[in-house]
Formats: C-alpha cells, sequence, structure tokens
C-alpha cells in the first residue's frame, strides 16, 4: 500500500499503523499528512519531563527525529532514508499535558541526500518551542 496514505487515513487520530515502535510509543496523532510535509500532535507526559517539570531535550530531539523519519515514509521511496545528523535549536519549554506541533517539510531533495525542516510548536503556533534541520541519506535495502 501506498506509505502516504497509511498516514492520510490516519489523519485526526493516532498513528497506530507506524512500522517504528518508538513511535508508537510517542503516540502522535496526526493532524495533516501530505508527500513530504506532516503535521503530527503530541500530548507531552510525565515520563518525558526533566527535572525542573519542563519537556525533556532529548524527548524534543527524539520527536523531530521520529517525525522527520516518518516524513521520509511519506515519500514513498523504495530505499530507506537515515538520518545523517540532526540541529536542533531550543526556544521554549512544554509541561506535562500540554500539547505540542510537529511540523515538517522538505528543504531539498536530491538522488541520494534529504535536508528536512522540522519546527515543534504549542497547540496554537504562538510559541516555537524548537526548530532545526536535518540531512538524509538513501542506502538500499
Amino acid at each position: 500500500m501506498d506509505k502516504l496514505k497509511i498516514l492520510q487515513k490516519s489523519v485526526g487520530k493516532e498513528f497506530t499503523e507506524s512500522p517504528s515502535p518508538f513511535m508508537k510509543w510517542l503516540n502522535p496523532v496526526v493532524i495533516s499528512a501530505e508527500e513530504g510535509h506532516l503535521e503530527f500532535q503530541y500530548t507531552v507526559r510525565h515520563e518525558w519531563l526533566n527535572p525542573m517539570g519542563n519537556l525533556h531535550g532529548g524527548v524534543t530531539a527524539a520527536i523531530f527525529d521520529d517525525v522527520i523519519g516518518a516524513t521520509m515514509f511519506s515519500l514513498n521511496e523504495k530505499n530507506f532514508i537515515v538520518t545523517i545528523n540532526n540541529n536542533i535549536d531550543y526556544f521554549s519549554t512544554a509541561k506535562e499535558h500540554d500539547h505540542i506541533i510537529a511540523e515538517t517539510k522538505i528543504i531539498k531533495r536530491g538522488k541520494q541526500f534529504v535536508n528536512a525542516e522540522c519546527e515543534i510548536w504549542n497547540t496554537d503556533k504562538t510559541r516555537i518551542i524548537a526548530r532545526g534541520t536535518s540531512n538524509l541519506f538513501k542506502i538500499n535495502n
């Protein structure tokens, strides 16, 4: 089945069709899904907090990497596309039970490399929590 259609049929729902056990643990709700552009909503859970009671930077980075991976899934490539690096700037915080939105887009899609961007926002997109870019590489299965 078309991988993008799998994402699109999950709009408004938790993305239980993911092949990633880690994404299933993060438990995002698909807000929108287009080729190379996704929006997922997450609910900040207690185990995602740092000692100050804010969303842990490592969890933010994990969300960032995972949703960009799902964006690669939306491209319907035959090959796997793996992360080379992530560069993330942290701007604000989120608290337990807050809803946050991760939005991705492809900046450049070449024959072997992809550069993608992710922004993580509060629910109404009035406050950016983190923003960054990722370089990815297509590998043969």
